[in-house]
């Protein structure tokens, strides 16, 4: 009776064995990490989307006055810029900014009531009281207005009012708190206590640096 002799494996067939078993777990673990990194980018690129369309709605929100409960009070005072003619003065934000106006080496009052209905029937937020050049804002919520909501709402409802044509033409120069402002004058933010200045054909105009606001 023949024994089956059984081979033993060489040595170098074992250490080749073991090299492609390393090679073989090598390869896996790169594909794990592969697989590891693509997971993480991906959520963090999913993180910063979802972070991009938060900040981006927010931004949205916040620059559009908060009118989706808002009511025409009054027809012939629709909304100018969203900006909405209320039938009493609003207090949950409530701001003051002052403009001062020079048109062919002459100062130009800024007219009271504008922005006040005639039939004292609404006020929109944006409004004036006197001839001081006080601007009142008084909105239903924080929002941030534009000198250019202000000259919008003048000229739409209230030109009779003393609106300056020149405001709608270039070659104005502007101050903003004592400072030149060389953009668009429309743009310039209506924050609390803001002094603009503004002068058309005049030279030599001493900007508004400082104004008594009298607890306003």
């Amino acid at each position: 009776m023949n024994k089956q002799v059984t081979r033993r494996p060489k040595k170098q067939d074992l250490r080749k064995e073991r090299r492609d078993e390393q090679i073989r777990r090598e390869a896996e673990r790169k594909r794990a990490e592969k697989r590891r990194r693509i997971t993480i980018i991906s959520v963090i690129v999913a993180v910063l989307v979802v972070a991009g369309a938060i900040v981006t709605y927010v931004v949205y929100a916040n620059s559009q006055p908060q009118s989706s409960a808002q009511q025409i009070v009054n027809p012939n005072y629709p909304p100018v810029d969203n900006v909405y003619c209320d039938k009493q003065e609003q207090t949950a934000f409530h701001i003051h900014a002052h403009l001062t106006m020079y048109i062919n080496g002459q100062a130009l009052p800024l007219p009271a009531q504008i922005g006040i209905a005639s039939d004292q029937s609404c006020l929109y937020w944006l409004h004036t009281h006197d001839t001081t050049g006080v601007i009142h804002i008084e909105a239903p919520a924080n929002h941030s207005f534009t000198l250019g909501n202000f000259l919008d709402e003048w000229s739409n409802q209230f030109s009779t009012l003393g609106y300056p044509p020149q405001l709608d033409q270039t070659g104005w120069q502007v101050y903003v708190n004592g400072k030149p402002y060389n953009g668009d004058f429309h743009k310039i933010p209506l924050a609390a206590h803001t002094l603009i200045t503004m002068a058309y054909n005049t030279s030599h105009v001493t900007p508004d640096a400082t104004y008594n606001w009298n607890g306003l």
